[in-house]
């Protein structure tokens, strides 16, 4: 029997998903990838099928998703970068194989040769976050406004407004409690 693992909350940004594998940060955190297998499984909703993951690739993932947090809500609240982070970053970017292909719609994607391996995937990852530290795409970083999330995401909003992280999780938590503590207030009342 296989147990239950907590949903993946896929955005439509590859660096933001990925640091997303680990939620609540600030309250009581979920880890979306606590196997190897389970990286596989991410990595293959996302487009970046991989055939097998060892643990010591899954905490080679771990590193970089971290990396990536730390560098990403850096870059959201226009601090310094932590060298450490951008490092790793760099060090994954450069190690991975990949190409960028067209899509008949219009659409770059990337694609992994037949034996391409975790460190391929994670070096498209790395990249992808790079590009949106770097201001190469049309979008506005920025943090949660969840106290137990504080996830870095990227606003593509018209406004570039957007509050949350994920409007069917954070977003609908927050609503609802200020929907019950306005109710308990007017039943006091």
């Amino acid at each position: 029997m296989h147990a239950r693992f907590p949903d993946f909350r896929l955005g439509k940004v590859l660096a933001t998903s990925f640091t997303a594998t680990l939620t609540e940060r600030c309250g009581n955190a979920v880890e979306r990838i606590p196997t190897p297998q389970r990286l596989v499984d991410w990595l293959a909703v996302v487009g970046l099928a991989v055939e097998s993951c060892t643990t010591a690739q899954l905490d080679l993932a771990r590193e970089l998703r971290e990396s990536m947090h730390a560098a990403l809500t850096a870059a959201a609240v226009q601090d310094s970068l932590p060298a450490s982070a951008v490092q790793v970053m760099n060090d994954f970017s450069i190690q991975g194989r990949a190409a960028a292909i067209l899509t008949p719609e219009g659409n770059r994607q990337w694609r992994l040769s037949s034996d391409s391996c975790v460190e391929d995937a994670l070096g498209v990852i790395a990249a992808d976050a790079i590009s949106i530290i770097a201001g190469e795409r049309d979008g506005k970083l920025a943090l949660c406004a969840s106290p137990t999330c504080q996830a870095a995401f990227f606003d593509t909003s018209q406004s570039r407004t957007r509050r949350w992280c994920d409007m069917n999780t954070c977003g609908n938590r927050q609503k609802k409690a200020r929907f019950n503590a306005h109710q308990r207030k007017n039943a006091a009342g």
